[in-house]
This record gives structure tokens, sequence and C-alpha cells, in this order.
């Protein structure tokens, strides 16, 4: 059993819930396509792959009570999807990355550097007001968009 697997275990009955292996399967996606914004149905389709017997609801459930048990975060690209990437593992909330997108082909691209961290202090320091989590989407043309238009 890997350290992930341990710590959603424990997760999971500290909520009173059951550990099942649907829901480890979930996870393991996640864990595998680290990085990655993942639709259910893109889920779905990875999970089946070895749980055939897997319904898209179950997927569905399983990301709900993910995401509520902060282990994963909803992220809106825009694009008409919800999509979700792994948020908490081993008790540690991931680096906040913001989203690069191209308005040519949609691809997404993550980068971590956050240079909002200076603007938080110093809105808590001048207004009192305490920033917890924020988002930051980016819109414009990547290097190959731009390559190939010229």
């Amino acid at each position: 059993m890997t350290k992930e697997q341990s710590y959603f275990k424990k997760i999971l009955k500290d909520h009173g819930l059951k550990v099942t292996n649907q829901r480890i399967a979930v996870l393991e996606i996640f864990k595998e396509h680290s990085g990655v914004h993942l639709s259910v149905e893109e889920i779905y389709d990875f999970v089946k792959k070895d749980y055939p017997e897997i319904g898209l609801a179950t997927v569905y459930r399983t990301v709900q009570l993910l995401s509520e048990l902060e282990l994963i975060d909803k992220v809106n690209l825009d694009d008409g999807y919800v999509r979700y990437e792994i948020g908490v593992m081993d008790g540690e909330k991931s680096h906040h990355h913001h989203h690069l997108i191209c308005l040519s082909c949609g691809e997404v691209f993550a980068f971590g550097e956050d240079m909002l961290d200076s603007l938080e202090e110093h809105i808590d320091k001048t207004l009192g007001f305490k920033v917890v989590d924020h988002q930051v989407k980016l819109f414009g043309y990547c290097k190959n968009c731009r390559e190939n238009e010229n």
C-alpha cells in the first residue's frame, strides 16, 4: 500500500466513510495524472480500464466526495467542462499554481510561481482581509500557435 493510499484510507475512516476499491482507484488516477486537469468523464475512462463494472454515477459521487474532503480541487478553465486536479496529499496542500490558456489551440499550461503572496500579505496588513485561496487564469497564445501563425 502506498503512502498516499494509507493517507486516503485514514481520511475516509476519520469521516466515517467506507474504503472501497473504486474510491482508491479514482484517487490513483489523480496521482498517476498529476498536473493534468481531468474531467469526470476522463477519470471514468481511466478507471473503467481496471474496473469495467464501475458506473459513471459512482465516479461522479467519488469525485464529489474527494472534493468535499479537499483532496482534489475543482478547476474551471472556461472550456465548458469542470475539471479536477490533485489538491492535498499526505496532509500537505499543493502549492498554488496558475493556468495559462491558449486561445488558439486550447492547451492549458500550469505554472507555480506565485507572485501573489506579497499582494495577499499587503491586503491582510492594510485591509485586515485574510486571503485563503485564489485562482489565476491568463489567456493568450502559446509559443507553438504564435510560431505557426508567422
